[in-house]
């Protein structure tokens, strides 16, 4: 079989991404919003059906239908204020600043709310060619046009579904946090300058940052999940995804707080071995370990549907058996050595329960715990919520959906 070029390589992975289903998804609904206008308007060049139709496909189906009256508000409010200032005087400077200055006020009292931007959006790019349209109506009945088309065509063509985009940023998560644990653990042998200690520290207080972006990334996911009726059980992906990241966010804590332990240490150990070297040699093994723990754990959490899940689950409650028995083996070494030299013993006792922490968050079965607790309270706030919406699932067949999935958890992480 001849080689394939690379170039040719990258570009069928990035056509297999949702990022490349989305731009395709906005173009087509664009392209047919402006060919409806066409069929539907006297209007040689109805551009304001396409724009309208390109604020109105978000990313997920969700957003599409939650923020769909604000975003049609918005272009409709632009498009009037645009006709106006067109009509009285015309596009100059001068009136280009007054109708950016008079649709941000507008755009507070017509209900746009978060999308108070893109109405002096829509009025700019509307004034630039109101040549086109001879009436306001016209434009308005672009706007309409473009945004049918835009909710009809997430209704009829379901957004991607980003979950394994989610996926990869908490195993990427996972695979960082496991390499700064692998990084410590190799670096408490021998003397431990205070500068590598600090720039440790340093390190595992940036994670914050990638917390952050895996969050915004598994929202996305998370919006793609709901109302789409490519994924039947999204409640329970969504919960499973969202627990396990703030599992994850703990453990980042406890790491940070490991390396600021480690630091002090360090600051108090200037002259001499961190520790010695058989507890260094087992902390080196522990540290290996946790590392090991919690790439297991994302990829438990990333692929619970699928043939790997056995396999991850396994390498999960391994690592914690390994990490545990690592654990007691260092604890009673460290007693030790506390006896024989007092100095900084709570910095060692501080170490070992930080280590107590991270396994007891990775335990399965908490985690099951967890996610059962999650999908009740999931189930009672929709109840809460929607009263009928809820008393229709039950009359058709759809009041154990909540109860399925707890089941579900409960055998999946026994």
């Amino acid at each position: 079989m001849p080689d394939v070029p690379e170039p040719m390589v990258k570009l069928v992975r990035w056509t297999a991404e949702p990022a490349a289903a989305q731009i395709l998804r906005s173009t087509a609904a664009a392209v047919l919003s402006y060919v409806v206008a066409l069929w539907l308007t006297p209007q040689p060049a109805p551009l304001t059906a396409p724009l309208t139709a390109l604020l109105v496909v978000q990313v997920t189906l969700y957003s599409t239908l939650t923020t769909g009256i604000n975003r049609v508000n918005a272009v409709i409010a632009g498009v009037l204020i645009a006709i106006g200032f067109s009509t009285l005087v015309g596009l100059s400077w001068w009136s280009l600043g007054l109708t950016i200055l008079t649709s941000l006020v507008i755009g507070r009292f017509v209900r746009a709310g978060e999308f108070v931007i893109e109405v002096a959006i829509s009025a700019m790019l509307v004034l630039g060619v109101t040549r086109v349209a001879n009436t306001a109506w016209d434009r308005i009945f672009e706007t309409l046009i473009g945004a049918a088309v835009g909710l009809l065509f997430n209704l009829l063509f379901a957004p991607p579904v980003w979950v394994q985009s989610a996926g990869g940023s908490i195993e990427s998560l996972a695979r960082r946090m496991g390499g700064l644990f692998r990084d410590m653990g190799g670096e408490v042998a021998g003397h431990l300058p205070v500068e590598r200690a600090a720039s440790r520290l340093h390190e595992a207080r940036r994670v914050d940052h990638a917390i952050v972006e895996v969050d915004a990334s598994l929202r996305q996911a998370e919006d793609s999940l709901r109302w789409n009726p490519r994924v039947r059980e999204g409640a329970l992906s969504r919960i499973v995804l969202r627990t396990g990241l703030d599992t994850l966010e703990i453990c980042a804590v406890v790491l940070r707080v490991m390396s600021r332990t480690l630091t002090d240490l360090a600051k108090q150990r200037t002259d001499e071995e961190l520790f010695p070297d058989d507890v260094a040699g087992e902390l080196e093994i522990l540290f290996d370990h946790v590392a090991y723990a919690i790439e297991s754990f994302a990829v438990l959490i990333t692929s619970q549907v699928s043939a790997n899940a056995q396999t991850a689950e396994d390498r999960l409650a391994q690592a914690l058996t390994d990490s545990a028995l690592s654990r007691d083996r260092i604890a009673d070494m460290l007693l030790l050595k506390v006896q024989e030299h007092p100095r900084q013993w709570q910095l060692h006792g501080a170490l070992l329960a930080e280590v107590d922490r991270i396994l007891d968050e990775l335990a399965v079965e908490k985690r099951s715990e967890r996610l059962v607790e999650e999908l009740d309270r999931y189930g009672s706030e929709a109840s809460e919520r929607h009263p009928r919406l809820q008393m229709i699932k039950r009359r058709l067949g759809d009041s154990g959906v909540y109860r399925r999935s707890s089941r579900v958890v409960r055998g999946a992480f026994k």
